[in-house]
């Protein structure tokens, strides 16, 4: 049975789908003007995780991760570029696509752009016009009246009190209320617009994933996610939209993953700790990133610092040596009744607990160091495989960019030149190789079967 922690109900949950056997997930993706960050790749790995264990736990997953493609910081993006607002977006949307494959993500299932869901988000602000959740302000502008909704407040337990306290300003003239919200903003010159019953415009941001889920996955689905930020207001419009227009529940689990923070501080662009995944990648192997991802608890805050991607690095490798000279036959079907394999299933039907399944491959790790037998060093393999972790064949992640880096050194050579040397029983010029190649970050290590190297 896998648990889940709901947003909604503030409590651990057993999940139960709708349909059994199946699961159908919905998560806020990107919003496609800049290169994907940090707190991006956070959410990728994430639900590409979630993703992964219910399939491996024998569910028939329709993943649904959106792109948002039309807003207002597209739009003022592609103005202070000269382009059309479709070429920037599309530059975007390939760019993200890169970091996710290069960080292990699988694909989604169905990966909706907004601008290809106007007529539904269309249809269904019709719905809350008709049913009076909604209203035509005097600048055309549809917006959703906030107190027609009972349930507003109940995911992220904000009331309409509060919401008043909070809103000294009024910020909007044509609002009945200062939190009620945009469902259709009216064309400005210049803009992209689409027709509407009410005249040219474009829709509201939350609208956009109300309307896709809806679209995509039904009136009631299982899981919706996304990260932390989204849960005020935007998760919470969406359930008043949804709901208001499907008269019943939008999503029965909500899930959502931590912040992350730099060395401690909330990552932003105005501290400027504001890390790009192409930067990072620069400096870190993606399974590195990936690692340092899963190591932290998903709804725990993520902190980021040269030290913990370090920490990371070093723990990944130690997971590589375990299977450096594997020899094992991986079978497509994994043990469960291993020991092992039951800690691993555990941890991760207790609300995808990665930092406990992480500790078990460790642990099998040492056993393996331990055994040297080549079921446990599979299993290993097996089970990193679930988190995309030890993909990459052992050497090739041991030895890194080295070979690349410093084309100028014959690492092969000098490791015959030192053996020669031992052979000499000329041991200080073993050591002053051993020592000039620990310079250039290479550790050389003797084992039974001859001297091997790794990066340092």
């Amino acid at each position: 049975m896998i648990k889940l922690f709901n947003s909604l109900s503030k409590k651990k949950e057993i999940f139960k789908a709708i349909e059994p056997g199946k699961v159908k997930m919905y998560v806020c993706g990107m919003t496609v003007y800049d290169f994907c960050h940090l707190g991006h790749a956070r959410v990728l790995i994430v639900f590409d995780l979630i993703n992964r264990w219910f399939k491996v736990s024998g569910y028939d997953v329709i993943y649904v991760r959106n792109i948002t493609d039309i807003d207002d910081k597209i739009i003022a993006r592609a103005a202070e570029q000269g382009i059309p607002f479709g070429d920037l977006t599309q530059k975007f949307i390939d760019e993200m696509n890169t970091d996710a494959h290069t960080l292990g993500v699988i694909s989604p299932d169905i990966e909706p752009r907004a601008t290809e869901s106007i007529g539904a988000m269309i249809a269904m602000i019709q719905t809350l016009l008709e049913k009076n959740f909604a209203y035509i302000g005097a600048n055309n502008d549809v917006f959703y009246a906030v107190t027609k909704f009972d349930g507003y407040g109940k995911l992220s337990g904000k009331s309409l009190e509060d919401l008043r306290a909070g809103n000294r300003v009024e910020v909007d003239k044509f609002k009945k209320n200062s939190f009620d919200f945009v469902l259709w903003k009216s064309a400005k010159p210049g803009e992209p617009s689409w027709d509407s019953p009410w005249g040219k415009g474009r829709p509201g941001w939350h609208i956009e994933c109300s309307a896709m889920s809806n679209k995509f996955l039904g009136k009631n689905f299982d899981i919706h996610g996304g990260g932390q930020d989204l849960q005020f207001p935007h998760h919470e419009n969406e359930i008043a939209q949804s709901e208001a227009s499907n008269d019943c529940q939008m999503a029965n689990y909500w899930l959502h993953n931590g912040f992350v923070r730099v060395d401690d501080e909330k990552m932003s662009k105005s501290l400027g700790n504001f890390f790009t995944i192409r930067e990072i990648l620069k400096h870190y192997d993606p399974e590195v990133v990936r690692f340092f991802v899963l190591k932290a608890q998903y709804r725990s805050p993520l902190n980021y610092s040269d030290h913990h991607l370090e920490d990371a690095k070093q723990g990944l490798t130690r997971l590589y040596l375990a299977i450096r000279e594997s020899n094992s036959i991986i079978d497509q079907k994994i043990d469960w009744e291993n020991s092992f394999s039951c800690q691993f299933k555990d941890a991760l039907d207790d609300d995808f607990n990665t930092p406990e399944a992480i500790s078990v491959l460790f642990s099998l790790a040492n056993a393996v160091n331990k055994n040297r037998q080549n079921e446990e060093q599979a299993l290993l393999i097996q089970l990193a495989n679930i988190l995309g972790i030890l993909e990459m064949e052992p050497e090739v992640f041991l030895r890194g960019n080295i070979e690349a880096d410093d084309k100028n050194v014959d690492i092969d050579q000098l490791i015959n030149d030192r053996l020669e040397a031992k052979k000499n029983k000329d041991y200080q010029k073993a050591d002053e190789i051993r020592i000039f190649l620990e310079g250039r970050d290479i550790l050389l290590e003797d084992t039974p079967n001859g001297t091997i190297w790794r990066k340092k």
